[in-house]
């Protein structure tokens, strides 16, 4: 903080350990700051929140236009960090997890360059000023690319943030604000505190804090918006999902098959809007499981510095046995195992690695199919007509993602519209760096990404001016 890493004062917190989950060897350690440690960074960013609003927005531009710049020359050493912390194939960690941040910054900067900061209504001018201090409490599942699509739109608002990375995997986010630092950043208006749950609690109850912006579990982000709610704080929660992949009878199913059980794995299921359901036509089941099966054996799932590899670890021992509960609970509820399972796969040592699994003859009321499990487990769903295949898709408490497969896309779209969560690819499109990204229902409210997403950190001020007043 203040532009300067520094221990807890005295020495006095204790160390948190982080551990490569696909070889469980510690691999660095860092503070888990306490309320102390949170205070001075709140206080930093408050006292350096008037002159960065103030800063011309040209100014601001070149900060982030800087960073994406050194995010692109450390690109490399960014993707095996990941590796490391995370145990993300370091292929998908090249080409995901080193590259969004980089896209996110850079993009971010455009908006930030073209954006429109005043506007007019009638004889009111509308200023939009940044909210103030943020409070940013990232996840481990993608550690810098949600640590990016908090921290440099907060940036660009004029906002300073306090950031607290996951204690599983902060080594990344750590790397941005030395980034941010060489880019030119001033003192202050990016403060890092690592630690745990005790860390983000005093975060959230912060008196000094305008706005939290919270990523992780539906429990979780509950009890922050209560938290925050005694200081009437701004609140954006990105939460859980359990998305389904809608394949339409005129589908190319080959096709939609294969993708959609590559979505579902994807950073070893550790997605909140991974594809977790695979909805079918009934009478094509038998034959979505085959393809099912044979896509799921292309998954390699081993050791993630290996460029072969397309699958790792998962975070930790924990949620290793939280992925092996749900296999279990599938399993007693009738579903029928059609690849992968609950054993270790063979050959990856004493990581923390799960087979990828998939279930058929799914009900749709069962804990398989209505839980987020974040882990690599597919379930597929036979449904007998349209309406109830909506129905199933809209049938848990989440609303984030999903898709629509169909021949036709405007029959796609249509479909997709009726889809409520907060983003829908149809036919395979692709992810969308500058679109909003956020959900409805229990998945959360606010959004991020894009224009929408830096807008949530503004706050719009009417100054309503004499009749007379010049419209210059």
């Amino acid at each position: 903080m203040d532009g300067v890493t520094r221990p807890s004062p005295a020495g006095e917190a204790p160390l948190i350990e982080v551990e490569n989950p696909a070889t469980r060897r510690v691999i660095a350690t860092v503070a888990d700051a306490g309320p102390a440690d949170v205070d001075d960074a709140v206080r930093s960013a408050r006292k350096a929140l008037g002159t960065w609003a103030a800063t011309p927005v040209v100014d601001r531009v070149a900060v982030l236009r800087r960073a994406a710049k050194l995010l692109e020359d450390r690109r490399e050493e960014i993707a095996q960090v990941v590796t490391a912390e995370l145990g993300a194939p370091i292929r998908i960690a090249r080409s995901v997890h080193a590259q969004l941040p980089i896209i996110v910054t850079a993009t971010t900067a455009d908006l930030l360059a073209s954006y429109d900061f005043e506007q007019r209504i009638g004889h009111s001018l509308i200023v939009h000023q940044p909210v103030g201090v943020v409070a940013a409490i990232t996840p481990w599942n993608f550690p810098l690319h949600q640590v990016t699509s908090k921290v440099v739109p907060a940036l660009a608002a004029g906002a300073t943030v306090v950031l607290k990375p996951s204690e599983l995997a902060p080594l990344s986010a750590l790397m941005l604000a030395a980034i941010l630092t060489d880019a030119g950043l001033p003192e202050g208006v990016l403060n890092v505190v690592t630690g745990g749950p005790v860390t983000g609690r005093a975060l959230v109850d912060h008196d000094d804090v305008d706005l939290v912006s919270f990523t992780g579990s539906v429990g979780v982000g509950r009890a922050v918006a209560a938290a925050a709610s005694r200081t009437v704080k701004r609140v954006t929660l990105e939460l859980g999902g359990k998305s389904a992949s809608l394949v339409l009878p005129d589908a190319d199913i080959s096709t939609a098959v294969k993708v959609s059980v590559a979505n579902a794995f994807f950073n070893s299921g550790q997605a909140c809007n991974a594809w977790t359901r695979l909805l079918v036509p009934a009478d094509r089941l038998e034959h979505v499981n085959d393809l099912a099966q044979a896509a799921a054996e292309k998954h390699t799932v081993g050791d993630p510095t290996d460029d072969k590899t397309r699958m790792g670890p998962v975070i930790s021992d924990q949620q290793r046995e939280r992925v092996r509960a749900f296999i279990r609970a599938g399993l007693g509820d009738g579903a029928r195992l059609l690849a992968g399972g609950e054993t270790s796969p063979d050959g990856c040592g004493d990581g923390y690695f799960v087979r990828p699994t998939i279930f058929t003859d799914v009900d749709p009321a069962s804990t398989l199919a209505q839980d987020e499990i974040f882990g690599p487990v597919l379930s597929v769903i036979g449904y007998r007509d349209e309406a109830e295949a909506v129905e199933i898709a809209n049938g848990t408490r989440y609303g984030l993602g999903g898709s629509v497969w169909s021949g036709d896309t405007d029959h796609a779209v249509r479909v997709a519209r009726r889809i409520r969560t907060g983003q829908v690819d149809v036919n395979g499109g692709a992810f969308n760096p500058a679109a909003p990204f956020g959900g409805f229902k229990h998945s959360g409210y606010g959004r991020e990404l894009g224009v929408h997403g830096m807008a949530e950190y503004l706050e719009p001020q009417s100054l309503q001016l004499p009749a007379d007043a010049g419209r210059d």
